[in-house]
């Protein structure tokens, strides 16, 4: 692979993005003002909120864009000094362009110390003449509330299936792929909203073939179908424990996963199964019980096992 296609399909303009509507249409009121105050990016990753600020630049400053903009990761350079060094040094000087203030982009910034935002707190008052913050996050509670109270706050949503659709036409016309319909509704299942995880699922794929099959995505990226997880709750419960323990075991042997990714597959399909909302509930109460338990420590299987037992306790009842 030559190219990375997540930053050869990365929109330039408002126009290219898709998925967030809403917010593009509100940060392209204030782009045509020229101005702009502190903003503050949330939500899921893979949703478009770099790719905005990245928008938002090109369209203050055109070509010239690269000099007006600080782009500072802060998963990287997460201390202190960061602050008082790179930030503050850029922000000391002033635009030479139409617009009258330069941008910095911190991404990640929730990865920031509680020292380092309380430093920021401070620049992002004493320089407001000279830049504007652009912070983008996956946690927003996470920054601090002093930081936050001097942004405005996006809250990015999880691109659905139309908008994903979009994305995947377009990638599949401009590099003459076929895709037929079951193939996007896998690679919309296993993306679940982000764009980014779609493009790279797609580039992989057409590394291999051209024609690309729902059997293809599921083979390259080795992720468990949903119908083997249906197949696994239905069984146990049916009361078919050993079916659906071995069930359980061939899922996370032949598609390598942990524990967690098989509860967060359990969860997904149980919303999606028809079932009462009140079984549902009880499900997904079982569930959060099991994860906790994984996240504390405890062995993976054992606890797996557990989760069926109680899927084939709560099924007994409805068959008394």
């Amino acid at each position: 692979m030559q190219e990375i296609w997540t930053e050869k399909y990365r929109p330039s303009t408002f126009s290219d993005m898709v998925g967030q509507e809403i917010i593009i249409e509100r940060v392209m009121a204030m782009a045509k003002e020229k101005n702009i105050p502190n903003l503050l990016f949330a939500g899921p990753p893979g949703v478009g909120k770099s790719t905005l600020a990245l928008a938002l630049a090109k369209e203050f400053y055109g070509n010239s864009w690269k000099e007006h903009f600080l782009e500072l990761n802060s998963s990287d350079e997460r201390g202190i000094d960061v602050v008082r060094g790179i930030i503050k040094d850029f922000a000391r000087t002033k635009s030479v362009a139409q617009v009258p203030f330069r941008i910095i982009f911190l991404d990640e910034c929730d990865s920031l110390t509680k020292e380092a935002q309380q430093a920021l707190r401070r620049t992002m008052e004493n320089f407001t003449r000279n830049v504007r913050f652009i912070l983008s996050c996956n946690i927003s509670s996470k920054i601090i509330d002093p930081v936050q109270s001097r942004c405005t706050v996006f809250r990015f949503k999880l691109v659905d299936n139309e908008a994903m659709t979009k994305i995947i036409e377009r990638v599949a016309t401009a590099e003459q792929l076929v895709i037929d319909k079951r193939a996007e509704g896998a690679i919309q299942n296993v993306a679940d909203g982000d764009i980014r995880k779609a493009v790279n699922i797609l580039q992989t794929c057409a590394a291999l073939n051209k024609i690309i099959t729902e059997e293809h995505i599921y083979n390259i990226i080795n992720a468990v179908r949903p119908r083997e997880i249906r197949e696994l709750i239905l069984l146990a419960i049916n009361g078919e424990f050993m079916k659906s323990r071995d069930k359980l075991l061939d899922a996370m042997l032949k598609h390598g996963l942990s524990g967690l990714d098989l509860i967060k597959y359990i969860q997904k399909e149980i919303l999606n199964m028809e079932l009462s909302d009140r079984d549902k509930a009880k499900f997904t109460e079982l569930c959060g019980e099991i994860e906790f338990r994984l996240v504390e420590g405890s062995d993976e299987f054992i606890q797996l096992e557990a989760l069926i037992a109680s899927f084939i306790l709560i099924g007994s009842s409805y068959t008394k």
